[in-house]
């Protein structure tokens, strides 16, 4: 089944998903962090392309938390820093667009335009 088939159309017009947001809810895929984890996961997952700033990111936090795809996790302990998860709503959206790109590649292959072969 097609993940991106079950999302409501307001999630669906968020495909592709901009960097920011696709690399927060990756960062948050594997559980739950709080927003310097969270920067330093993008930092890794995307290789040193795209190290956010705390603007850039609590601003997407923001919007995502607006939008219910995370959620801000209860904090039983005296530490003060926000802790986020992925809604089940999130979960969906994160692997819609998965799918997404793996759906581009096979076209790519397919097309025979990737992986370059002897293009760097």
């Amino acid at each position: 089944m097609n993940p991106s088939a079950s999302l409501n159309n307001d999630l669906q017009e968020m495909l592709p998903l901009s960097s920011a947001i696709f690399f927060v809810l990756f960062a948050l895929a594997d559980g739950e962090k709080h927003g310097y984890l969270i920067m330093q996961e993008i930092k890794v997952l995307s290789d040193g392309k795209l190290q956010m700033g705390p603007a850039t990111l609590y601003t997407t936090i923001q919007k995502l938390a607006d939008q219910s795809l995370i959620e801000e996790v209860e904090n039983d302990s005296q530490d003060r820093r926000r802790s986020y998860r992925l809604t089940r709503t999130g979960k969906q959206l994160l692997n819609a667009e998965f799918s997404r790109q793996n759906e581009v590649l096979l076209l790519a292959k397919v097309k025979k335009v990737f992986p370059l072969r002897g293009k760097v």
